[in-house]
C-alpha cells in the first residue's frame, strides 16, 4: 500500500508540480532583503501579510493568536538560529534539545514535547513554507534572509494536522526575482573563534526562470572543554548547502524545484554533572557549567536533506490551486554520557534515521463574501534508531532498536463568510487517520556495551521485549471562530479549536516489567477556547494584539518511572494525566518617533494537572498476601514541565538617518522567563529559576544598501541558565543528574555584501 501510495502521487504530480522551497539549515534561496526604515509609523499592521491559514490575509484580519518576526528584523538583531523565536514570542519554549547541538524541542502554551526520540511525535509542528518536518532532529535551523517566521499559539488541527496541538512555527520564504541577479556575501567573526561564511545568490536564466544557489558554513570553538579527553564541548561545526529552480511560464503558473543538505559535525554535547558523583574516585561538578569529563566519545554527525517541488495555478481570480510535494531523510549518529564521568557508569551511545514523504493539493478561493481553502494530505513516515543503556557499576547494557511507520492521510477545509460588512464567521474541520506501526527490541548484555555498539564479546541476556504491533487513530479536528471589525483600527475575535496528536509505541518499552507497553498509547487532545484583538492605533503608531485563552488538555501522554512488582522500575509512557491551561497574552509594537519605536510581549499563563496518575508498589495482607501495583494521584505535587508562569520580552529600535551616508540601527533588547522545570516533578538540582537575557545589536547600512555592518552582543550579562536536564539519582547511575546550559555571553561582528 505505501509503495502505490509513492508512486501515484509521485506520477499525478511530475507534470505539475515543481517542488516547496524552504529555509532549511540556514540557507535561503531569496533575494536580499532591502534595507527598511523599521521604525516608519506607515509601516502599520495593516501591511504585515500572513499564511496562518494557508491563505495570504492582512494579520489585522487573521482570528487567532500569532507572532511575526521579518527578515529584517532578525537580520537586524542578529539572531543566529530559530530559538531567538523563545525570546520574542509570549508563553513559548522552542531551544535546542538536551544532549543535543541540532534537535529542536518546541513548548507553546504548556503543550509540547521534550524526548525526541523516535516514535514519539512533537507538540509543536514545524513547517518550512508548507512543507511539514516530521522528525525534531537538525530542526534548529541557522536564520538569515527570509521573509518572516510566523508563530501560531494554540491548537492547529484543522489547517495543519495532527501534531500541532501546542501551535505551529512556519518559515516563509521569498521567491527568486527573474529579473534580478544578485550575489550575498556574510561573513561573522566573533566570541570563542566564531567563523562564518554564508553565500547566496541568484542568476536568471530567462525571463521566467531563475536559479538560485547558497552555501553555509559555521564554525565556533566550544563554550567548555571535555576535561578528560581535551575535546571542545559546545562547540559547532555545520556545513549547509542549497540549490533551487523557479519557473514562472505566465503570470498564472508558478513552480520551484529545490534540494538542501546539512551536515552538523559539532561534537556531542554531553552536559554539566549537577553534584558528585559519590563514588571512587569523586568526580564533583566542574568549576564551568560548560565543562565536562565525559568518557563516552567525542564523535558525533547529524545530516538531513531534503527534496521538495511546488506548483501554484492561478485558475481563475479567485480560484487557486497548489500542490506540495517533498522528501526528507535524516541520520544521527552520537552519544551522550549521562554520568558526565570517565567511566562508564552510564553511558548511551545512539544512532537516529528517519525518511519522510509528504504530498499536499491545496484548493484556494478568494470570492467577495467568501474566502477559504480545502485540501488533502498524506504523510508516509519511517524512523528508526538503537541505543546502549551501558550501566558500568553493574557490568550491565541493556540494547534498544526498534522502528515506527506511520502513514498518515488527512481531508480538511476552513471557510469564511462574511456576514455583513464587519461581522465573519470561520468555520473548518479536519478529517485524519493515522496508521502507525511499532517494532521494539530489548535485550540485556553482560559487559560494557554490546556487539552492536563495538564490544563484540558482550554476552547476552535477559531478552526484555521483542514484538511488533499496529494501531489505528482517527479524529476530526473542528475550529470556529467569529471576528467582528467595528472599524479599521480595531479587530476582535472569538474561536474554538481542537487539536490532537497521534498516539504510538514507546520505543523503551520493557515486557517484562510492564506487559501492557505492547498496546502503546492513545492520543491527546486539547480543546481551546480563545478571545482576542489586533488593532491599529493613532495612525498607524501604536500595533496592538491580545489575548486570553482557556484549553482543556486531556489523555496527556506522560513518560514516567515506573515501579513494577518485580522490584524493579521501568520506563512507561501511558495517557496518565489531564491538565487546564489558561492565561493571556499581550504583544506589540509602539512609535515613538519616526525612528524610534519599541517591541514588546508579555505571557502569563496558569497551567496546572486536574489528574495525574502515577503508581506505586503496596503489599495487599490480605490472604493470600500479594504484591501489587496501585495508582496514586500526584497532581497537587506535578506541575507542567518547561511553561514558565510568566514571560516578557522588551526592545527598543533607534534608527539614525544618514543621508548619502547610510543609516545606523541600534536594537537593544531584554527576556524574561519565570521559574519552570524540566519535568513534571521536581528535580531541584536541574530545573531552572527565573532570569532575564540582554542583548544588544548596532547596524549600519550603506545607503544604496549594498553594504551591511553588524555588532551584535547576545547574553551581556553573561547569565548562567539551564536549557534541559537528565535526572538519574541513585548509586547504580552514579547519581547522575546534569544540566545542558544556554550560551554565554557572546559577540559576534558581520560583514555583509551585496552585488
Amino acid at each position: 500500500m505505501r509503495s502505490i501510495w509513492r508512486k501515484t502521487l509521485l506520477a499525478g504530480v511530475s507534470g505539475f508540480t515543481i517542488l516547496s522551497g524552504a529555509v532549511l539549515g540556514g540557507l535561503a534561496l531569496s533575494a536580499p532583503a532591502a534595507a527598511q526604515d523599521v521604525a516608519s509609523a506607515s509601516e502599520d499592521e495593516e501591511a504585515i501579510v500572513v499564511t496562518a491559514r494557508r491563505r495570504e490575509e492582512s494579520l489585522q484580519d487573521v482570528p487567532l493568536s500569532i507572532s511575526v518576526l521579518s527578515g529584517e528584523t532578525l537580520d537586524q538583531r542578529g539572531a543566529e538560529n530559530i530559538t531567538i523565536l523563545q525570546e520574542t514570542t509570549p508563553n513559548a519554549t522552542i531551544q535546542v534539545a538536551r544532549g543535543s547541538n541540532s534537535t529542536l524541542i518546541g513548548f507553546i502554551r504548556g503543550v509540547g514535547q521534550q524526548d525526541p526520540l523516535w516514535g514519539f511525535e512533537p507538540g509543536v509542528g514545524l513547517y518550512v513554507d508548507d512543507v511539514y518536518i516530521a522528525r525534531p532532529q537538525g530542526a534548529v535551523l541557522d536564520i538569515f534572509d527570509v521573509e518572516r517566521i510566523e508563530v501560531l499559539r494554540g491548537p492547529q488541527g484543522t489547517l495543519y494536522g495532527r501534531n500541532t496541538i501546542g501551535g505551529a512555527m512556519k518559515y516563509v520564504t521569498r521567491r527568486l526575482d527573474p529579473a534580478d541577479p544578485h550575489l550575498t556575501a556574510r561573513f561573522n567573526l566573533g566570541s570563542y573563534n566564531q567563523t562564518d561564511v554564508i553565500l547566496t545568490g541568484s542568476l536568471p536564466v530567462s525571463e521566467t526562470l531563475v536559479v538560485g544557489a547558497a552555501m553555509g558554513l559555521y564554525a565556533r570553538d566550544g563554550y567548555g572543554e571535555n576535561l578528560f579527553t581535551g575535546a571542545e564541548h559546545y562547540d559547532k561545526d555545520v556545513q549547509a548547502y542549497r540549490v533551487s529552480v523557479e519557473w514562472t511560464p505566465s503570470s498564472d503558473f508558478f513552480f520551484r524545484l529545490s534540494a538542501d543538505r546539512v551536515t552538523d559535525d559539532s561534537n556531542p554535547k554531553h552536559g554539566h554533572r549537577e553534584q558528585p558523583n559519590g563514588a571512587d574516585p569523586v568526580y564533583a561538578p566542574p568549576e564551568s557549567v560548560y565543562d565536562t569529563n565525559a568518557g563516552s566519545g567525542d564523535f558525533n554527525r547529524v545530516t538531513t536533506e531534503g527534496y521538495s517541488l511546488l506548483g501554484q495555478w492561478n485558475a481563475t481570480d479567485v480560484v487557486t490551486f497548489k500542490s506540495i510535494t517533498a522528501y526528507r531523510e535524516g541520520a544521527t549518529d552520537g552519544t551522550i554520557d549521562f554520568d558526565n564521568t570517565p567511566n562508564p557508569t552510564l553511558d548511551i551511545p545512539a544512532f537516529y534515521r528517519d525518511d519522510q514523504f509528504s504530498q499536499e493539493f491545496q484548493l484556494l478561493f478568494d470570492g467577495d463574501r467568501v474566502q477559504g481553502v480545502a485540501g488533502f494530505f498524506y504523510l508516509d513516515a519511517h524512523a528508526e534508531g538503537a541505543f546502549d543503556t551501558v550501566l558500568g557499576l553493574a557490568n550491565l547494557s541493556i540494547f534498544t532498536s526498534g522502528a515506527v511507520d506511520t502513514e498518515s492521510y488527512a481531508v480538511f477545509g476552513d471557510v469564511s463568510f462574511d456576514l455583513t460588512e464587519t461581522l465573519a464567521l470561520s468555520l473548518g474541520a479536519r478529517w485524519t487517520r493515522d496508521e502507525r506501526t511499532g517494532t521494539v527490541f530489548r535485550q540485556n548484555f553482560t559487559g560494557i556495551r554490546t556487539p552492536f555498539f563495538g564490544n563484540a564479546a558482550a554476552i547476552p541476556g535477559l531478552l526484555r521485549s521483542d514484538y511488533t504491533n499496529s494501531a489505528t487513530f482517527e479524529e476530526v479536528t473542528p475550529r470556529v471562530s467569529l471576528t467582528w471589525e467595528p472599524s479599521d483600527e480595531w479587530t476582535f475575535y472569538a474561536s474554538y479549536g481542537r487539536g490532537y496528536k497521534s498516539g504510538g509505541f514507546d520505543m523503551r518499552g520493557d515486557v517484562v516489567l510492564t506487559p501492557n507497553t505492547v498496546n502503546g498509547y492513545q492520543p491527546e487532545f486539547v480543546d481551546a477556547y480563545e478571545i482576542g484583538f489586533h488593532s491599529n492605533l493613532f495612525n498607524g503608531r501604536a500595533n496592538i494584539s491580545g489575548d486570553i485563552f482557556y484549553s482543556e488538555y486531556q489523555d496527556v501522554q506522560i513518560t514516567r518511572q515506573e515501579p513494577t512488582v518485580a522490584g524493579s522500575v521501568a520506563s512507561f509512557v501511558d495517557n496518565a494525566a489531564a491538565a487546564t491551561i489558561q492565561g493571556a497574552e499581550l504583544e506589540g509594537t509602539v512609535y515613538f518617533t519616526d525612528n524610534f519605536n519599541s517591541v514588546f510581549t508579555i505571557g502569563y499563563v496558569d497551567a496546572a494537572f486536574d489528574e495525574y496518575l502515577s503508581n506505586t508498589v503496596v503489599v495487599n495482607p490480605a490472604p493470600p498476601p500479594a504484591t501489587i501495583v496501585v495508582p496514586i494521584d500526584l497532581s497537587d505535587v506535578a506541575d507542567i514541565q518547561n511553561t514558565p508562569e510568566w514571560t516578557w520580552s522588551l526592545a527598543f529600535n533607534y534608527s539614525i538617518d544618514l543621508g548619502p551616508n547610510g543609516q545606523i540601527m541600534i536594537t537593544p533588547s531584554a527576556s524574561y522567563r519565570g521559574d519552570s522545570q524540566m519535568f513534571e516533578l521536581a528535580a531541584p538540582l536541574i530545573d531552572q529559576e527565573a532570569f532575564t537575557l540582554y542583548n544588544a545589536s548596532i547596524t549600519w547600512t550603506s545607503d544604496d544598501d549594498r553594504f551591511r555592518i553588524g555588532l551584535h552582543g547576545r547574553n551581556l550579562g553573561d547569565e548562567e541558565y539551564r536549557v534541559g536536564g537528565y535526572n538519574f539519582p541513585g548509586a547504580l547511575f552514579g547519581n547522575s543528574i546534569i544540566g545542558f546550559y544556554g550560551p554565554p555571553r557572546t559577540v559576534t561582528g558581520s560583514v555583509e555584501v551585496r552585488f
